[in-house]
């Protein structure tokens, strides 16, 4: 996990790390945490992974959230993936359940998961929300140490899981998923990272026979093993068939993983702007990679030639969460990596065709951000003034952080910067009693509109503890528009997938021009840490109370243009319907 020399500052005895403290008294208020507030119901459920000690790697890494519309009702709803305990999967203790929250729009939420049949009741670690098989309703992917789950959404508030069926359940520790459709055929296929090769009966100990060549120490002090030195699992590409089953391609696509890194993040997004979606993948201790999609059923491996391999100092990084958003609205989409502590967090500029520059030092992020162990991170505009700005959720890995004076905390504090119009980056203080004072083992996150409101909203899955959920109650009075895309509603018996793109959209790009700006915003599924957000692009206007244009690109290659009936909403657009 880390990578890099120590650079974390020594606090003062008496004081906190900044990881736990750094808290004032006033500011500006974005969160308020309301996870605990009332009769939320959050608080009910708890994530559980392994022991308090975390002897092993595996007990350390946390789950991810998906945010999903199950119902079809207009409302996201809350998928909480949870982890599991070696008694639980030898039968000797219940196993901690994943939750599914279903919103009850009044900022309560029941746990709906035993009724839906997606408990999974594995070691979870993963979740990706899209429609598989183009039926209009979302289904949930749960990627596992073990077999992973494929629900099928049966369209009544319960789920199946076809994952055997599918070709799609693996059996070794799966990590980040992805969802779109690399081919253009219209159907959905599904990346699946691998991180590490689990053996149960040969664990990985310090000084024992399944560690003999793991680093198993940190800062001189004796710590959970790995990754380096263990085997790493490959990576899964999956090719929908578009009968239910799927074909892994990865060899044949060139995305197997043949050096066998340890795989985290993982999205499908069109980052070199020619109208099909690449791959990334963060990597955790090795370097990251990048594949762009030559069009023709494979892709081309530039990690190195981009520049995501490495950050600026040419040193590969721990690479956690993976989040794309078009900062400077001149229509490329940056990368930023969350990364180990003790070191920065790297932010890649876009270029163009495909090559990145890490200025994270030029934008004032990554001094700030060194003794941070980050997860789950978005581009978000908290405060619709029309720049996306930046939240990333964060949690140390070893228990021992508490015990030694590294610098850091096993509990850290979320952190938010604010856009300063594409030219920096502010970071916003946490202040004393808000969400971001929160001091959490955070890993995965999902941000999306929760109470469609036109306000983003963050939920965090903290590893051994209650989910978080950061409420946005920043005061701003900005206008906002989000959007709902769907292809064209033609049934797959009448006409094929390709000629309108997967049901839900994702892998469609728009811009919306208002307020004298052009911005960008994606269909995704995935990206974060092991995470789903909201699949609706959301844009703040600040003062414009009109849209000039939209103009969206869906993945079939048709580019349309829309009118919006006004601000402050959200509208569906369905394909075929623009201009």
């Amino acid at each position: 996990m880390g990578s890099g020399s120590p650079a974390a500052s020594q606090p003062d005895k008496h004081q906190p790390p900044i990881t736990a403290s750094g808290i004032v008294k006033s500011g500006p208020v974005v969160f308020q945490d309301i996870s605990a507030v009332g009769n939320s119901g959050l608080a009910l459920w708890t994530h559980k992974m392994g022991t308090p000690a975390k002897n092993y790697i595996i007990e350390t890494k946390g789950s991810g959230v998906g945010l999903i519309d199950y119902d079809n009702s207009g409302w996201l709803s809350i998928y909480l993936v949870n982890g599991s305990t070696v008694d639980a999967l030898t039968g000797k203790e219940t196993p901690p359940h994943a939750a599914l929250f279903r919103n009850n729009h009044d900022g309560t939420f029941t746990d709906v998961a035993a009724q839906a049949g997606v408990t999974n009741d594995r070691w979870g670690t993963g979740v990706a929300i899209a429609d598989f098989d183009n039926d209009g309703w979302p289904d949930i992917f749960v990627s596992n140490v073990g077999k992973n789950r494929l629900y099928r959404n049966n369209h009544n508030g319960t789920f199946t899981d076809v994952a055997e069926k599918a070709g799609v359940a693996l059996g070794n520790w799966s990590s980040g998923a992805t969802w779109g459709d690399y081919n253009g055929d219209g159907n959905l296929d599904l990346f699946v990272a691998g991180y590490l090769h689990w053996d149960w009966n040969d664990l990985p100990v310090s000084g024992q026979g399944g560690a003999t060549n793991a680093f198993c120490t940190f800062r001189g002090e004796a710590v959970a093993c790995g990754p380096r030195g263990l085997k790493g699992e490959p990576d899964h590409l999956f090719r929908n068939k578009g009968d239910g089953t799927f074909e892994d391609v990865s060899e044949k696509a060139g995305v197997a993983d043949k050096a066998g890194y340890y795989g985290l993040g993982a999205l499908f997004v069109d980052i070199n702007n020619d109208g099909k979606i690449d791959l990334l993948v963060g990597n955790d201790s090795t370097p990251n990679y990048m594949y762009l999609n030559k069009g023709d059923g494979t892709f081309e491996d530039v990690s190195y030639a981009s520049g995501f391999a490495l950050n600026e100092a040419g040193r590969e990084t721990a690479s956690m969460g993976i989040a794309v958003g078009d900062y400077q609205n001149n229509g490329m989409l940056a990368i930023f990596d969350t990364t180990f502590s003790d070191d920065y967090k790297p932010f890649y500029r876009n270029e163009g065709d495909g090559n990145l520059t890490d200025i994270s030092y030029q934008l004032g992020i990554a001094e700030v951000s060194v003794p941070f162990l980050s997860w789950g991170d978005a581009f978000l505009d908290y405060d619709n003034d029309g720049w996306r700005d930046l939240l990333m959720s964060d949690g140390h890995v070893y228990p021992q952080a508490d015990k030694y004076n590294w610098g850091t905390s096993w509990a850290q504090r979320p952190m938010l910067w604010r856009n300063l119009q594409g030219k920096r980056f502010e970071n916003i203080p946490a202040v004393e009693g808000t969400g971001l004072a929160d001091v959490i083992a955070g890993r995965g996150m999902a941000v999306g509109d929760l109470f469609n409101d036109g306000k983003l909203d963050a939920v965090i899955n903290v590893i051994d503890g209650h989910p978080v959920f950061l409420k946005n109650v920043d005061p701003n009075k900005n206008h906002w528009l989000e959007l709902k895309l769907l292809t064209a509603a033609i049934p797959p018996a009448v006409s094929k997938a390709a000629d309108n793109g997967p049901r839900d959209a994702v892998g469609a790009t728009v811009y919306v021009t208002a307020n004298g700006m052009r911005q960008r915003g994606d269909v995704l599924s995935g990206g974060s840490y092991l995470s789903s957000n909201d699949p609706r692009p959301h844009f703040g206007l600040g003062p414009a109370t009109k849209i000039d244009d939209i103009e969206v690109h869906w993945p079939s290659g048709k580019v349309e243009h829309f009118t919006a009936p006004g601000v402050d909403r959200i509208v569906t657009l369905t394909e075929g319907t623009g201009k």
